[in-house]
C-alpha cells in the first residue's frame, strides 16, 4: 500500500475476518489509524486486547450496520477527526438469524430472509452511501502494482462476499438467504463501482470471496471442506489482492487468489 497516513475502517470487526483485517492493518506501518466497528464493541474480548494495545492507533466504535443512526454517527466521528477515507472493508454478516442455512424451500421464512438480506446486503450499501465523501478524498491505499496513474490515490470499497452468492456457478441449491443476500451484495458493488467510477475523483469497489474460513460462520459446515483457511491466512491473501487492485478491477467479484469470479 502506498502513502503514509492511510485511514481504515473495518465494519464487523468484533470477530473472524473483521477481526482478522484489524489485526493486521494494525501491523503496517503504512496505516495509521484503524477504525473498527461492530454492534457491541464491550463484548469483543479480541477487540477490547487489540485497542488495550493499540491505544492511539485503534479506534473502536459502535455501529449495527442495520441502523442508519448509528452509521451515521460514525461518519460524523471519522470526517470530524480524520476528513477522509481510503479503505472501507464491509465484514459484518450473517448466514442465517437461526446459524444454519436453509436446506429447502421448506424452511424459508420472510422474517429469516429479510433480516439476512438487510445486514449482508443493505447495510454494506447503506455504508457505502455514508462513507463514499470521505473516500473520495481518499489518496493512496492502491497503486503499488499498478501502472494506471488514473488508480493512485483511490479510496476502496471491499465488500465481503462469497461464492455461493455467483448465479453462475450455483449447481447445488439450497440456502436461499445466504445465497440472495450475497448476489445483492454483488450487484451493489457493481453498481457502486459504476457510480462512484464516473467522476475525476474515482473510488474502487469490488466484492471479495475469502475462501472457507475458520470462523464460526462456517464452522457447522467444515466436515467436507477441501480446504479450510485459517483467518490470517485469509486475510493476507485478501489484502494482497487489495494492494494490488487499480481502477481497472472495480466493478468485479474476486477470490482470495484473484481469480475473477462471475456473478
Amino acid at each position: 500500500m502506498t502513502g503514509t497516513s492511510a485511514i481504515a475502517l473495518v465494519q464487523g470487526a468484533s470477530r473472524g475476518i473483521g477481526l482478522q483485517y484489524c489485526k493486521t492493518l494494525l501491523q503496517r506501518n503504512t496505516v495509521s489509524t484503524v477504525i473498527a466497528t461492530c454492534r457491541n464493541p464491550d463484548s469483543s474480548s479480541g477487540l477490547n486486547y487489540l485497542k488495550n494495545n493499540n491505544s492511539s492507533k485503534l479506534h473502536v466504535c459502535k455501529l449495527d450496520v442495520t441502523n442508519e443512526d448509528e452509521i451515521s454517527n460514525v461518519y460524523k466521528y471519522v470526517s470530524e477527526n480524520f476528513g477522509k477515507l481510503d479503505l472501507l472493508i464491509n465484514c459484518a454478516g450473517m448466514l442465517h438469524p437461526s446459524g444454519k442455512g436453509e436446506t429447502s424451500l421448506r424452511s424459508v421464512t420472510g422474517q429469516d430472509l429479510m433480516s439476512t438480506i438487510h445486514t449482508n446486503a443493505v447495510g454494506p450499501l447503506l455504508m457505502a452511501k455514508q462513507f463514499s465523501p470521505l473516500l473520495l478524498n481518499g489518496d493512496g491505499l492502491v497503486g503499488v502494482r499498478s501502472t494506471d496513474p488514473s488508480s493512485q490515490h483511490c479510496g476502496i470499497i471491499a465488500n465481503m462476499s462469497a461464492k455461493v452468492g455467483s448465479i453462475t456457478d450455483n449447481g447445488l441449491g439450497g440456502w436461499y438467504s445466504y445465497r440472495m443476500s450475497k448476489a445483492a451484495l454483488n450487484m451493489a458493488t457493481k453498481n457502486l463501482s459504476i457510480e462512484l467510477g464516473r467522476g475525476r475523483k474515482k473510488v474502487i469497489c469490488v466484492s471479495l470471496h475469502p475462501g472457507t474460513v475458520d470462523t464460526d460462520l462456517s464452522r457447522p459446515y467444515h466436515k467436507n471442506v477441501p480446504k479450510l483457511f485459517t483467518t490470517e491466512y485469509s486475510v493476507n491473501c485478501l489484502l494482497e489482492v487489495i494492494d494490488s487492485l487499480s481502477i481497472a478491477d472495480s466493478g468485479k467479484f474476486l477470490t482470495y487468489d484473484r481469480t475473477q469470479l462471475p456473478y
